[in-house]
C-alpha cells in the first residue's frame, strides 16, 4: 500500500488534494498538520473523508513545519484520535504521554536526517515499547549497504515495520520495503511538494514501479551508477517488463566506487538478478564478479551483470549494438558485406575517449576488420587502450587532422546538463565521415547537431542505446523484447524531462 503524504497550508488546498488522491486511487492519505498555518480544524478536514488517514504533526527536528508549542502540538494529536483518524503518527519521544484511544491505531516512529545509526535493532526494540500497531524507522542512507540493514528490520521484525532510507541514495528502500515485509511506503503527491528527501511521487511508484504488485517472489534488476538520478533506464526498462507481463522490477541504485564490491556482494540478499553497469563502474565491476563472457574478457569492460546459481557473470552488449548500428547504417554495399568475413575492412574510424564503452567499440571494430585510431583527453589511458587493441593512437590535439571515414564519440561530453559542450569542433566536420555518438540524453546533442548541419551522415546515442538495452533484457528474462517499446521509452523520457 501506498500512502501519500500532503503538506499544504491551507484546509481548503489540503482537502482539495485529499479528494484528488482518492479519485487517482490512493488507499492511504497522511494530512501533514503541521503545514496548516492557521489553528488546525480537523474536524473540517475529516468531513466526509474519502479514503483512510493518517494524521501527524512534526516538529522541525524530524523534519516538520510546526512551530508552535509542544503542548498545543499535543492538543492537536490527541482531537486527531478523538475524531476518529485511522491512524496517529507519534515519534518516539512522545508516544507515552498519548495513550491509546478508540480505533485508531498507532505508528512509533523514529526519523535520523544524518545517517543510518549502527544500533537500528536495538532502536527498534525501543519503538516496540510503546505499544505500536506499527513502527516507522526513517534513516538517512549515505552509502548503498544502508539500505539493506533497513529492509533487514522490514523482513525480521515481529511488528509490523516500515522501514527505509531517505536521500538519493536511499530511494530504492522506498520501493522495496514492501517487498521485504512492510505493511506500506510514502510518496508525495507531486515532485516539488515531497516531504521527505528522495520521495518519490504517486505517479512515479504507480507507473513507473508498480508498487502495489511487487511481491516476495518479484524479481530484482537494476542499474548501477554515480550519479543515477538521470538515468532513463529504469522508465525503459519496466515498461518492458510491464508490456512482457514479467514479475520483475528494474530499479536505479546509486553506488560509489568505494562500495561497489560490498553492494554487489549483497545482491542475492536483495533479491537482485540482473544489473545494468554504466558510469563510471564498466572497467571496475569485473573485479567485483566470478565469471566473464568471452566478450568481456577480451574487452575488459563490462555494462551487465546476471546472478544466476551462485554466479555473477559479467556481459557487454554495448560491443554488439555500436556494430549492429554500423552495419545498418552505413553506406556499404549490402551484397559485399554478406561476401566478407569482416564487413568493416578497410574502413578508418577515429574513436573519441578511452573508458568503457570506446573498450567495448574498439574491440568489435576491431574484430570486424576496422582499422581504429584511437584519441582522448587522458592520454594515458588512450595510450593504453591502443597499446591493448592493436590500434594507433594520436594526441588530443591532434584529433581533427586526421581522415577518418567514421567519427565516433565515446565521451561524455555533451550529455545533460552540460548540453552546449561538444568533444570535437564545428568547422573540423567533414561531409563524407558517417559520425556516431554514444551520449543519448538528448539525442540531439551538440556534435550530432554540428555534423548534421555539415552534411554528415550522423547515429545517435539512442540508436546504440535502444540495441544494447534490448540485448541487456534478453539477458535478464531470456526474451526478446519490443525494440519499438524501448525507442518509444527512451524518445519519451528525453522529451517529457528536457523540451
Amino acid at each position: 500500500m501506498i500512502c501519500v503524504s500532503i503538506g499544504r497550508g491551507r484546509h481548503q488546498m489540503m482537502i482539495a488534494e485529499y479528494k484528488q488522491l482518492a479519485q487517482l486511487g490512493a488507499e492511504l492519505v497522511e494530512l501533514r498538520l503541521d503545514y496548516i498555518r492557521r489553528a488546525v480544524n480537523v474536524s473540517r478536514l475529516l468531513d466526509g473523508k474519502p479514503c483512510p488517514v493518517i494524521a501527524t504533526v512534526r516538529r522541525p527536528k524530524d523534519g516538520g513545519k510546526w512551530m508552535r508549542s509542544e503542548d498545543e502540538r499535543l492538543t492537536v494529536i490527541r482531537t486527531a484520535i478523538a475524531s476518529g483518524v485511522d491512524y496517529v503518527d507519534l515519534e518516539w519521544d512522545i508516544a507515552d504521554k498519548v495513550p491509546r484511544y478508540g480505533k485508531t491505531r498507532r505508528i512509533i516512529s523514529y526519523h535520523n536526517f544524518d545517517e543510518t545509526p549502527n544500533n537500528l535493532v536495538s532502536i527498534q526494540r525501543k519503538l516496540q515499547q510503546f505499544d505500536p500497531d506499527i513502527i516507522k524507522i526513517a534513516t538517512t542512507a549515505n552509502n548503498p549497504i544502508d539500505n539493506i540493514r533497513v529492509l533487514r528490520l522490514c523482513r525480521d521484525s515481529s511488528v509490523p515495520t516500515v522501514a527505509f532510507c531517505m536521500g538519493e541514495m536511499g530511494v530504492t528502500s522506498r520501493i522495496l520495503c514492501g517487498r521485504f515485509g512492510a505493511p506500506m511506503t510514502y510518496a508525495a503527491f507531486h515532485a516539488d511538494r515531497e516531504m521527505a528527501p528522495g520521495q518519490l511521487t504517486f505517479q512515479q511508484m504507480q507507473e513507473i514501479y508498480r508498487y502495489d504488485e511487487i511481491t516476495p517472489s518479484t524479481k530484482i534488476l537494476g542499474v548501477i551508477a554515480d550519479p543515477v538520478e538521470h538515468s532513463f533506464s529504469p522508465q525503459i526498462h519496466n515498461a518492458c517488463l510491464r508490456k512482457a507481463k514479467l514479475d520483475m522490477l528494474y530499479l536505479p541504485f546509486r553506488v560509489p566506487a568505494a562500495y561497489l564490491n560490498e553492494f554487489v556482494r549483497s545482491c542475492p540478499e536483495m533479491g537482485i538478478r540482473g544489473l545494468s553497469v554504466t558510469l563510471p563502474h564498466k572497467e571496475t565491476i569485473l573485479k567485483c564478479i566470478n565469471a566473464l563472457d568471452d566478450s568481456v574478457a577480451a574487452i575488459r569492460a563490462a555494462n551487465t551483470v546476471v546472478f544466476r546459481d551462485g554466479t555473477a557473470k559479467g556481459f557487454n552488449t554495448d560491443s554488439d549494438a555500436a556494430i549492429q548500428c554500423l552495419l545498418e547504417d552505413y553506406p556499404f554495399d549490402p551484397d559485399a558485406i554478406l561476401e566478407v568475413e569482416k564487413p568493416l575492412k578497410g574502413i578508418r574510424v577515429c574513436l573519441l575517449g578511452a573508458g568503457g564503452v570506446a573498450r567495448a567499440i574498439v574491440f568489435g571494430l576491431k574484430q570486424h576488420g576496422a582499422e581504429v585510431v584511437i584519441t582522448a583527453r587522458d592520454d594515458r589511458k588512450a595510450e593504453q587502450l591502443a597499446d591493448e587493441m592493436k590500434c594507433t593512437r594520436i594526441d588530443w590535439t591532434a584529433r581533427q587532422t586526421h581522415g577518418c571515414t567514421v567519427l565516433i564519440n565515446c565521451t561524455p561530453v555533451g550529455m545533460f546538463p552540460e548540453m552546449d559542450h561538444t568533444p570535437y569542433e564545428r568547422d573540423w566536420h567533414d561531409r563524407s565521415t558517417l559520425v556516431f555518438d554514444t551520449v543519448y540524453n538528448p539525442e540531439r546533442t551538440l556534435f550530432i547537431k554540428q555534423a548534421r548541419e555539415a552534411g554528415c551522415q550522423t547515429i545517435t546515442g539512442v540508436d546504440m542505446f535502444v540495441r544494447q538495452a534490448a540485448d541487456q533484457f534478453e539477458l535478464f528474462t531470456g526474451q526478446k523484447p519490443d525494440d519499438e517499446t524501448i525507442r518509444y521509452e527512451v524518445k519519451r523520457a528525453i522529451s517529457a524531462a528536457r523540451y
